[in-house]
C-alpha cells in the first residue's frame, strides 16, 4: 500500500488490519511509517512491514515489490494511493511542478502496477485499487496539474482494466472528493489562495470502510460521497452549467 503514512491509506491500513491482512507499507517518512506499522500490528494485522522511500525512485518501487516477492511470494492487493498536489493558476505554476506531480501521482503508480502484475497473477482473486478523484472526472480551475494527473490515471485505468482481467486481476478506481486529511498541508505550491469556501471533508475512515466494501464485493469504481457523485453526474448531463459555475473562479 502507498500512501500509507496519513489519510485514506492509513485509515484503509488500520481496516484491512482489523482483518488480519498482511501489509506492506510505503511512505516518504520512515519514522511516522514504523509507527504505523506497529500499530497495525496491535490492531491484528498478520505482519505489517514498513518500506520506506520515495515512490518516484524506481529502485523504491523495485524494492517494495521485490519485498513483497521475498516475503509472500504473490500479491492479493495493491493500493495506488500516494498522491501530491498544488494549488494556484496554471500561468503562474512552473513545469517543476507539474513534472513532480505528475511522477508521484501517475507514473509512479503505474510503474508500480507493472512490476507488480506477476505477483498479482500469483494471488488470490488479487486486486488493483487506483485511487483517483473526482477532478478526474471534471476539471476546476487552480488545480490543473493535480487534475490533468488524476485523469490520466483514470484514463489509464479504463484502458488496462480488460488486459488485467484477462490475466484474473481486477481494478477498482475511488473517485473521492474533498477528504478531512493531511493532504492539504503537504501542497508542493501554494500561489494565492483558493477562490472557493473551503469544503468539510469526508473523514478518511468513512472512505477507507467503503473501499473495503467495494473490494469485498470486486467493484470497479466507486465515489466515497454524494456530492462527488453529484458533480459526475451533472457534468454527465448538463457540461454548460458546471462551466458557468467553474468560470466563476477562473
Amino acid at each position: 500500500m502507498t500512501g500509507a503514512s496519513s489519510g485514506i491509506g492509513r485509515a484503509l491500513a488500520c481496516q484491512l488490519a482489523e482483518q488480519h491482512a498482511r501489509l506492506l507499507l510505503v511512505a516518504r517518512r520512515e519514522s511516522v511509517l514504523q509507527q504505523l506499522a506497529e500499530e497495525l500490528l496491535t490492531l491484528g494485522a498478520a505482519e505489517a512491514i514498513a518500506c520506506p522511500g520515495d515512490l518516484t525512485d524506481p529502485q523504491i518501487r523495485q524494492s517494495a515489490v521485490q519485498q513483497a516477492q521475498t516475503l509472500w511470494g504473490g500479491l492479493d492487493l495493491l493500493v495506488n494511493n500516494a498522491g501530491v498536489s498544488a494549488h494556484g493558476t496554471f500561468v503562474e505554476s512552473d513545469e517543476p511542478t507539474l513534472r513532480q506531480i505528475m511522477e508521484l501521482n501517475f507514473f509512479a503508480a503505474v510503474e508500480l502496477t507493472r512490476l507488480a502484475v506477476p505477483l498479482l497473477q500469483s494471488g488470490n482473486e488479487p486486486l488493483v485499487v487506483n485511487v483517483g478523484s473526482v477532478l478526474g472526472h471534471r476539471g476546476v480551475p487552480h488545480n490543473s496539474e493535480y487534475c490533468a494527473s488524476k485523469f490520466a490515471l483514470r484514463g489509464f485505468s479504463e484502458a488496462v482494466r480488460p488486459e488485467l482481467n484477462r490475466a484474473g486481476i481486477g481494478l477498482l478506481l475511488v473517485s473521492p472528493g474533498t477528504t478531512d486529511t493531511e493532504f492539504f498541508d503537504h501542497l508542493l505550491a501554494k500561489r494565492g489562495n483558493i477562490p472557493w469556501s473551503q469544503q468539510c471533508g469526508m473523514p478518511p475512515e468513512a472512505v477507507a470502510r467503503q473501499i473495503v466494501r467495494a473490494i469485498q464485493r470486486r467493484q470497479r469504481e466507486i465515489f466515497p460521497n454524494w456530492r462527488t457523485r453529484l458533480l459526475v453526474l451533472v457534468n454527465r448531463f448538463c457540461p454548460g452549467l458546471v462551466d458557468w459555475w467553474m468560470n466563476r473562479y477562473g
